[in-house]
């Protein structure tokens, strides 16, 4: 299988897989003492319960089981994502990490979201109507293409470093970029064609909960690491920059997933 993503070696000792909910486990808002991330797609995880709602504890068998029962999304590349995120817990050599320590700044976190402001500005890890509202007027059709959702991002790391002006987007910080973009597309909608409906992708990002009252369903396709890959490729291939807003490259875009 063809990787474009960073190498990760994991041992991982227990074979037990962390029992998540079925497929359409009901949504429950966040409470006071509940941790969230900057990632839309984490967080709606935990509000249906796939991943632990309070956002703690969340270890490599939770991973694999919420991202396959609530995304088909397989094995091995849950892996990738856990051993990704585990890099932000603070603690040294830990085996879980909770959904606050994804804010910390350029790890994994970045300038440029679609859906955040950047960390110079304030909490990057809550939604921001206006960054969305940037977001969203690049998805000109009630489908969003590849080209579509390529143009958003584009605008988005443009505006991010003409405003901010501690703007940084690393090699990691880019690759994850790009994998979000990659991520909504092929897991929420259709992989092969890399369209994807415009009013579910918006539901997620702006309620944090899957679309199940707008037609979404669990994806029958097992969603791999090639998958990712690839669309990821079509993204950087579709994109345009006047000029360089970061290191944005198509060798750095094909190196690791979505956090």
């Amino acid at each position: 299988m063809k990787s474009v993503y960073l190498p990760i070696v994991v041992a991982f000792g227990s074979s037990t897989v962390y029992s998540a909910p079925s497929s359409t486990a009901a949504w429950v808002a966040p409470g006071p003492n509940d941790v969230r991330a900057p990632c839309p797609m984490l967080n709606t995880l935990a509000n249906h319960g796939f991943l632990p709602h309070d956002g703690k504890g969340i270890t490599v068998n939770k991973t694999i089981s919420a991202l396959g029962t609530a995304l088909n999304i397989d094995q091995p590349l849950s892996e990738e994502l856990f051993n990704f995120a585990l890099t932000t817990n603070p603690t040294p050599n830990s085996t879980y990490f909770d959904l606050d320590h994804l804010s910390r700044h350029n790890i994994l976190e970045h300038d440029g979201s679609l859906s955040r402001q950047d960390s110079y500005f304030g909490p990057a890890d809550v939604f921001n109507e206006a960054v969305f509202n940037q977001t969203k007027s690049y998805w000109t059709g009630d489908t969003i293409t590849i080209q579509m959702a390529a143009n958003a991002r584009v605008a988005r790391l443009m505006t991010s470093n003409l405003t901010n002006p501690e703007y940084s987007l690393s090699d990691l910080g880019s690759a994850f970029s790009i994998g979000e973009t990659a991520a909504y597309i092929g897991i929420l909608g259709d992989k092969k064609s890399g369209t994807v409906p415009k009013s579910w992708v918006e539901y997620l990002f702006v309620n944090e909960r899957l679309p199940y009252d707008l037609g979404f369903a669990k994806p029958k396709e097992t969603f791999v690491a090639d998958d990712l890959s690839d669309m990821m490729v079509e993204i950087v291939d579709a994109q345009h920059f006047p000029q360089s807003p970061g290191k944005v490259s198509k060798r750095s875009a094909a190196r690791c997933p979505f956090h």
